[in-house]
């Protein structure tokens, strides 16, 4: 019996002991936790083994992309079949990873930039994929059961111990750490400088265990900034309904947008459109989104009193150290963004969920997954349910309630925006998403819906504003739907005199039952209405990237 105890006991610490085994390795080449860039790709080939684990940080903006660009690198021999977990597959070498037999598995969240060619290596057998998460799941999963044995992160300054100043893009980086340090994987942080004296520490050294000096700073993209000169007057008309017929009307005062012009529009309707209704005060007084530029002119005109944020960005660091009220800041001025936060925040603290999709079905399912294109669906899924755990109350969450029985729970506040036709004239609204076929071709078990439909409450598109919420029963959702689906698949089933019956009902409102003019709907409304204005009214703090000048 102690013979056998005494094998147990040793098998208790196979991965610090395996850990340190590869660490040995490079150690001769290093000075404290420091690895001379040249050796980087050795380094890799000696910490990374075929079949690991492998989180590579790859955000919506900040990427790893020195460590990536490394690990492209290494000897397909001696590194294969790799499982790579990554939040944003977002750089052409994340997939050349696949094509070389470096990594074989994906879980990921996002894949935008490159989703095109996900679906195409994933067609051609090149690629797997274990599953297509939102963020917060797939951050779940790296402390359950995909537990990495390497993970390569970015920093803008570490000092020679390994501490880190992550800056304005923290992002994803505390708990891929985490994640890794305190389950004897080595965490590998590429920085874009290594300095004496940090302005803050974002992660301590003890948690790091190889810092190595990008050949050039990490790249960071300009994700959530919109030019207001391609905002169309459609996109106005929504941003008006839903101003008026879902933020005054519920109350919203806390909420997270989207990425687009849908809510870039919203966000400088604010000052002029809100202004007008006496709003000021009423609704969109806490966010939690990123700094997008568009909200420069509701910041200063006293509409925002709080902005939490998942990442940072470009160009918005001076504005952000100057509105410290707003923007959650350390003491040196630059912004604290975490995405792991921000994402709970936006699922359990908003009363609203606004964004867009790329397709929708009769039931208000909607995917982001379309034939030839594999998107994926970042923190959508998270921010655009109805959370059943939360608890604490507001008008907004109590005014979606069908009854007044103390035991009748509130409900989250989940708009789906879309235009009937998409560019090119391909409707929005189909029979069958392309994502069920996606995921029959691809052997996956459930279709990769991004939002489903009994989490949406409101439906609004250029026709108006269907309040699904309000409804009984399937059949009349699909009207309530079919009613604002224009001449598409889907719409050309409505009937008149059912559209009519569920405006009496008030589950469909057009643009004239909530006081909407359409012919008030034209770019003078904008607060701003191009890349200057908005500079204009930061006082010169926001500095647009180069790509958005014209001036």
């Amino acid at each position: 019996m102690s013979e056998q105890r005494l094998q147990q006991a040793s098998s208790w610490t196979r991965r610090r002991e395996e850990k340190e085994r590869r660490m040995q390795v490079v150690m001769r080449w290093m000075s404290g936790p420091v690895l001379p860039t040249d050796k980087t790709v050795e380094a890799l080939e000696a910490l990374v083994v075929a079949g690991d684990r492998i989180v590579l940080e790859g955000d919506n903006q900040k990427q790893a992309d020195f460590l990536s660009r490394s690990l492209v690198k290494v000897d397909a021999k001696k590194v294969h079949d790799l499982h790579l977990i990554i939040s944003s597959i977002s750089r052409p070498e994340h997939l050349t990873l696949f094509e070389l037999g470096i990594a074989k598995k994906v879980d990921f969240a996002f894949a935008g930039p490159q989703s095109l060619r996900v679906a195409q290596l994933l067609e051609d057998g090149v690629l797997e994929i274990g599953a297509v998460h939102t963020y917060v799941e797939l951050y779940a999963r790296l402390l359950v059961d995909l537990i990495p044995n390497v993970v390569l992160v970015c920093a803008e300054q570490a000092d020679r111990e390994g501490n880190l100043f992550t800056g304005p893009n923290t992002e994803d980086t505390p708990v891929i750490v985490e994640a890794a340090a305190f389950h004897d994987a080595i965490v590998i942080v590429q920085v874009n400088e290594i300095v004496e004296k940090l302005p803050r520490v974002d992660i301590p050294g003890s948690w790091i265990d190889v810092v190595v000096q990008a050949d050039k700073p990490f790249a960071v993209e300009p994700l959530f900034t919109r030019d207001p000169r391609h905002i169309n007057e459609i996109q106005i008309l929504m941003g008006m309904m839903i101003i008026r017929g879902i933020y005054e009307r519920h109350q919203v005062k806390s909420l997270n947008h989207g990425i687009g012009f849908d809510t870039a529009a919203i966000e400088l309707l604010l000052p002029t459109y809100g202004e007008s209704l006496g709003l000021r005060g009423k609704i969109c007084e806490h966010w939690a989104l990123n700094p997008h530029p568009t909200l420069i002119p509701a910041i200063e005109s006293g509409w925002v009193k709080s902005i939490h944020s998942f990442g940072s960005e470009v160009g918005m660091d001076d504005y952000i150290k100057a509105r410290p009220d707003v923007f959650f800041t350390g003491r040196d001025g630059s912004l604290r963004s975490n995405r792991v936060l921000c994402q709970l925040a936006g699922q359990y603290a908003v009363d609203a969920f606004i964004g867009a999709t790329l397709q929708l079905d009769g039931e208000a399912n909607s995917s982001t997954v379309m034939t030839g294109r594999l998107a994926g669906f970042g923190g959508a899924p998270n921010m655009g349910h109805d959370p059943h755990g939360r608890r604490h109350t507001s008008n907004a969450w109590l005014d979606l309630r069908k009854d007044s029985n103390p035991l009748t729970r509130g409900r989250k506040i989940v708009v789906q925006t879309l235009e009937t036709f998409a560019s090119g004239g391909v409707p929005a609204f189909v029979e069958t998403l392309d994502a069920v076929e996606v995921a029959k071709k691809a052997g996956m078990p459930v279709a990769p819906i991004m939002i489903y439909g009994d989490d949406v409450s409101h439906v609004v598109t250029e026709e108006g504003i269907s309040y699904l919420y309000k409804t009984e029963g399937i059949e009349e959702r699909r009207r309530a739907i079919a009613a604002i689906a224009g001449v598409s698949p889907i719409g050309i089933k409505a009937k008149a005199e059912e559209t009519v019956a569920l405006r009496r009902k008030g589950i469909v409102a057009l643009p004239e039952d909530l006081g909407v003019h359409r012919l008030e709907a034209g770019r003078s409304l904008l607060a701003a209405r191009s890349m200057e204005d908005l500079v204009a009214w930061s006082g010169g703090l926001y500095q647009p990237p180069a790509k958005f000048r014209s001036w």
